[in-house]
């Protein structure tokens, strides 16, 4: 199995020094799959409605193979406005 690195952009950088064991690229895919909702739920708006969430992995010659974003959009929606006679 090869090291695959999972860096978080939020939108600082969480650079991965350690690294996750991956048989293949589904792999890969699969565990960023995981890995963004687990990190959303630290990381949810405090100030706004709008975050995104990136994970950019790198194998271990330094090269991109797999990016997903996670979008939270949130909007208030006032009530419907009264009817007048």
């Amino acid at each position: 199995m090869a090291c695959y690195y999972f860096d978080i952009y939020d939108p600082d950088l969480a650079h991965d020094d350690v690294g996750v064991e991956c048989a293949d690229l589904e792999a890969v895919r699969l565990q960023a799959k995981r890995t963004l909702p687990e990190i959303a739920r630290d990381l949810l708006p405090k100030d706004g409605d709008h975050h995104f969430i990136s994970v950019v992995v790198r194998d271990e010659w330094n090269q991109t193979v797999y990016t997903a974003t996670l979008a939270f959009s949130g909007l208030i929606v006032g009530p419907p406005s009264q009817a007048r006679d």
